[in-house]
C-alpha cells in the first residue's frame, strides 16, 4: 500500500512528535515543512509507555502522521534495565500503533541496525532477518513487530545506525570531550557501519513521506561506512579544522576484545538504502561530508 502524506501544496498537517526532548526530534521540529503543525510530546507530560495516556491524548488530538522518536538508547544500560528497555523500546510502540490505526495515522516509527547480527559479510537489506544480540537489539525488534501485529499497514519502520546530531549524547561529541582531555585514545577499530547525521535522517523522513512510497521498512543511514577508529579519526581531523583546542595526539585502533562492553555490539552495520534510494529518487550524502556540516551546526548551538 503506498503512503503519500507531507504533499508541500496540501493543507496543514497535524504532526505529533513522541520523544520531542531528544536529538533525532530536534532536527525533526527543524526541518518539517512549513504547511505542519507540531505537536510536541515527551516526558514529564507524557509518558508512552501508559496506554490509557497515550490512547486519551493522541486520540484526541487525532493527528495525521506520528512520529516516534522515543528510544531506550542505553545500548549497555539496556542489558540491566531490562523491563524499562522493553516497555520503552517495545510495548509501547504498541501503543502508538494501536492509536495511529484508531485515527487512522500514519505511524513513523526510528529502529536501529541491532536488530541484525553483525555477522553478514555484505550490506543488510530490509529482508535480511534480524538476529538480535543485545537487550536493546531484542527490545527493538519488539517494537518493530509490535507495529506488525497490532494491525496498522499504514507504517514506516525507518532503521538507521550511527546517529549523531545537535543537542544530544553522541559518539561525537564523546570523542571530542575526550580528545580535549587526552593525549592518547584507543578505539575500536573491528566494527563496520555508517555514521548517520540526525539533519540527514529527518530530511529523509519528509522524503520517504513525500515520495507516496509504499508503506513498510526501509534503510537508511549515510553512504559509506567506516570503523569507529576512522570515525574517531575524522572527528579529530575536523575538529581542529574548525579551531577546537583538541589535546590528543594519537589515536590506537584496538579490536572488540581489546575493550569489552556489556552489550554485543554488531561487527557490520552497514546498510543497503537501494530501496529507500528507489522509492525517493534521491541522493544520500556521504557520512564525510556531513561530519564537515556538523561542526558549524554543533558551534551554533554551544
Amino acid at each position: 500500500m503506498p503512503g503519500c502524506m507531507m504533499d508541500v501544496n496540501s493543507d496543514s498537517q497535524n504532526i505529533a512528535v513522541i520523544g520531542a526532548n531528544g536529538m533525532l526530534a530536534g532536527m525533526i521540529r527543524e526541518r518539517a515543512p512549513k504547511n505542519c503543525t507540531l505537536h510536541l510530546f515527551d516526558l514529564p507530560g507524557f509518558n508512552m509507555t501508559d496506554c490509557s495516556q497515550v490512547s486519551d491524548v493522541l486520540g484526541a488530538l487525532s493527528p495525521d502522521l506520528i512520529i516516534n522518536c522515543a528510544a531506550f538508547t542505553n545500548v549497555d544500560g539496556a542489558e540491566t534495565e531490562q523491563e524499562l528497555a522493553m516497555a520503552v523500546n517495545g510495548v509501547a510502540v504498541g501503543h502508538l500503533a494501536k492509536v495511529a490505526l484508531e485515527v487512522d495515522a500514519i505511524l513513523v516509527h526510528i529502529s536501529t541496525d541491532y536488530v541484525f547480527d553483525g555477522q553478514q559479510s555484505t550490506p543488510y537489506v530490509e529482508t535480511d532477518a534480524p538476529n538480535p544480540q543485545s537487550v536493546y537489539g531484542r527490545t527493538k525488534l519488539a517494537g518493530e513487530e509490535a507495529i506488525v501485529e497490532s494491525g496498522l499497514d499504514k507504517y514506516y519502520i525507518i532503521r538507521t545506525s550511527w546517529l549523531y546530531g545537535p543537542d544530544g549524547n553522541n559518539f561525537v561529541e564523546t570523542v571530542l570531550r575526550l580528545a580535549t582531555e587526552r593525549e592518547e585514545m584507543w578505539i575500536v577499530a573491528d566494527q563496520v557501519g555508517t555514521p548517520t547525521h540526525t539533519g540527514d535522517l529527518a530530511d529523509a523522513v519528509f522524503a520517504l513521506l513525500n515520495s507516496c512510497a509504499d508503506y513498510g521498512v526501509y534503510h537508511f543511514a549515510d553512504e559509506g561506512q567506516c570503523s569507529w577508529y576512522d570515525f574517531a579519526c575524522a572527528i579529530v581531523t575536523e575538529g581542529r579544522g574548525f579551531g577546537l583546542p583538541l589535546k590528543v595526539r594519537e589515536i590506537h585502533p584496538i579490536t572488540t576484545e581489546d575493550y569489552p562492553l556489556p552489550a554485543k555490539r554488531p561487527v557490520n552495520s552497514v546498510f543497503d538504502k537501494g530501496k529507500y534510494k528507489a522509492a525517493t529518487g534521491l541522493n544520500i550524502p556521504g557520512w564525510r561530508a556531513s561530519l564537515h556540516r556538523y561542526f558549524p551546526q554543533r558551534e551554533i548551538k554551544s
